[in-house]
């Protein structure tokens, strides 16, 4: 086998643990992989998002559950509701470790399933946050729809991306086929029922990032 054949056969397989680890050494690696680049965009995704005490709240694509546990330090009211939703078997099982007290008590339920048929009744969802996930949704609009479909009037949805670091990487041929640019995104969330739909640059702890906000208009 070539070096250049053995090297596009790396770059599927890292490709496609990224996108639904599962549980072998790349999955293990695809975890570590999410941990450490994605612990800054998880975290601001949540607290972008705004939750109050007794907000209903959805994160779609949790891996290893790092957005899930700060989106939860927010869930103070009694009230308050976290679904976490995963395509990822590999993933449930880890995040579950992660925060097994809070979904023994009730107030977080995790998913497997995809955003293409969310299992959760419409207008029932206060905000929806995501980390560099949308890229991997086969039919953009359609899941644009469907996360539409189950947010109340006015509830808001903030995705996290880090820009750079998804140039690289599409550099590289690692997202072959892949919808990664916001501006299609942002398009789509506008043709599906999403209102105000922008994007701001941020910054925490040294790490330049970008978050496309969407209100649902209903």
């Amino acid at each position: 086998m070539s070096g250049h054949l053995h090297a596009a056969m790396i770059l599927r397989m890292v490709s496609s643990q990224l996108e639904c680890p599962i549980q072998s050494l790349t999955g293990w690696m695809a975890k570590r992989f999410l941990e450490k680049k994605n612990e800054i965009l998880e975290v601001n995704a949540a607290k972008l998002a705004q939750i109050q005490p007794g907000s209903t709240v959805l994160e779609v694509g949790f891996g290893p559950g790092l957005g899930l546990q700060e989106a939860l330090r927010y869930l103070t009211d009694s009230e308050g509701k976290l679904y976490g939703l995963d395509y990822s078997e590999y993933m449930l099982k880890v995040a579950t470790r992660r925060v097994q007290e809070q979904i023994s008590s009730g107030k977080l339920q995790l998913i497997l399933g995809s955003v293409e048929a969310i299992p959760l009744p419409d207008s029932s969802l206060d905000r929806v946050f995501h980390c560099n996930c949308y890229y991997y949704w086969t039919d953009l609009k359609k899941c644009c729809a469907e996360l539409h479909r189950v947010m109340k009037p006015e509830g808001l949805m903030v995705a996290t991306i880090n820009m750079i670091r998804m140039k690289k990487v599409v550099s590289q041929g690692l997202l072959l086929g892949k919808i990664w640019q916001p501006e299609i995104y942002m398009d789509a969330l506008m043709a599906t029922g999403f209102k105000d739909v922008h994007i701001k640059d941020k910054e925490d702890r040294g790490l330049m990032f970008k978050a496309i906000f969407a209100t649902a208009s209903k």
